[in-house]
């Protein structure tokens, strides 16, 4: 069986949600998505990852580092002096 590489745009529907944090819009995943994320961590932990759950972990984890460095950009833009 071939692993099929996973498209970012097909996650965002379902997983990601916008959050009001203060004066803060924060992308964040949505439970589901997290709690898989967390699944697909740990089976890597055990070292019972299959090769599709590993391109699903891959495109989870590079959505997770565009949002982190958006909503970083964005609580900078918010806290910086006018």
């Amino acid at each position: 069986m071939t692993a099929t590489l996973i498209r970012p745009s097909t996650i965002l529907p379902e997983g990601i949600c916008i959050q009001k944090i203060n004066n803060l819009t924060l992308f964040k995943f949505t439970e589901p998505l997290g709690n898989r994320m967390q699944e697909l961590l740990d089976k890597k932990k055990a070292d019972t990852l299959e090769p599709d759950e590993l391109l699903e972990l891959e495109t989870i984890g590079e959505l997770d580092t565009i949002f982190s460095y958006i909503n970083a950009v964005m609580a900078a833009q918010a806290n910086a002096p006018v």
